[in-house]
């Protein structure tokens, strides 16, 4: 559940779940213009426009590339479709903490869970958590430190 305020109006309790259509503002019903609103929770921001009596969302996409992993937080579903992610198999685990060496390179998009990857040679972590499409190069030597347990669909080229 989340509050926000903006245009000068406060729109409480939204249950956003990911949802398109929000609900109703009373500003849009009775004036042409447009308002919109950015909201950071954690790692993760959206934007509310608001136009015609809708409040629309959509979450905003990152990509970055850190230590040599590549992660794009938020792909569209469009992105994930056209890789083909959701006929890749998948793989798990419970919190724990493992080395790992990539003897190919992986592209993976995590479904759930929370990830501190530690490149070896490095003091850095690189955090991945649901939502993630990440790509490990081939031949990285690294520490997973799992805090929270993964599901994820995975890929080796």
């Amino acid at each position: 559940m989340a509050s926000l305020k903006g245009a000068g109006t406060s729109l409480p309790n939204l249950n956003l779940n990911g949802s398109k259509f929000v609900t109703k503002h009373p500003i849009c019903s009775v004036s042409p213009r447009k308002a919109s609103v950015s909201v950071s929770v954690g790692s993760s921001s959206s934007r509310f426009s608001c136009s015609n009596s809708r409040i629309m969302a959509s979450s905003s996409v990152t990509e970055t590339q850190k230590l040599g992993i590549k992660i794009v937080k938020n792909p569209p579903e469009s992105k994930l479709s056209d890789l083909g992610v959701r006929s890749w198999p998948k793989w798990g685990c419970p919190p724990s903490k493992f080395p790992w060496t990539y003897s190919a390179r992986e592209t993976c998009y995590l479904l759930k869970g929370k990830v501190k990857v530690y490149p070896d040679g490095s003091d850095e972590a690189v955090e991945i958590g649901a939502g993630d499409l990440v790509v490990f190069p081939n031949g990285m030597s690294c520490t997973w430190d799992v805090s929270e347990a993964v599901d994820k669909h995975y890929k080796f080229d």
